[in-house]
């Protein structure tokens, strides 16, 4: 099979496509998760994981890593909403503590947990 630029295309990679990772992106920050302080964090958890197990379930057939810095754009906006909405946790100390308290003591409470459940290095 030919490519649009005439070499031979020998391969095919079913990851998740950059335009489909950018729609997905625009839609979760769309949620401003930051401004939803109001919710409880399971009524987060309720909302949130239909579709982001549907979008893992989909997207994650055949290349999970591919969808890893979604996942992790996703941990890291509920890491702001945590911080938001608990005023004792803005110590990244005591965030760090708890955040790794929460993820190893509930693994499955949200669905991307089943594949990152890591602090980013970064904030």
């Amino acid at each position: 099979m030919r490519a649009k630029d005439g070499h031979t295309f020998v391969s095919f990679l079913p990851a998740i496509s950059r335009d489909a990772l950018t729609k997905i992106g625009r839609q979760v920050r769309s949620w401003r998760l930051h401004h939803r302080t109001g919710r409880s964090f399971a009524g987060l958890a309720r909302w949130i994981n239909p579709i982001v197990r549907g979008w893992m379930n989909y997207y994650g057939a055949f290349f999970r890593s591919a969808l890893h810095p979604l996942l992790a754009r996703i941990n890291t906006y509920l890491m702001g909403w945590v911080r938001n909405k608990y005023r004792r946790y803005r110590s990244r100390g005591a965030f760090q503590q708890a955040w790794q308290r929460v993820t190893t003591r509930y693994p499955r409470f949200l669905a991307h947990w089943q594949w990152t459940t890591t602090v980013p290095a970064v904030w």
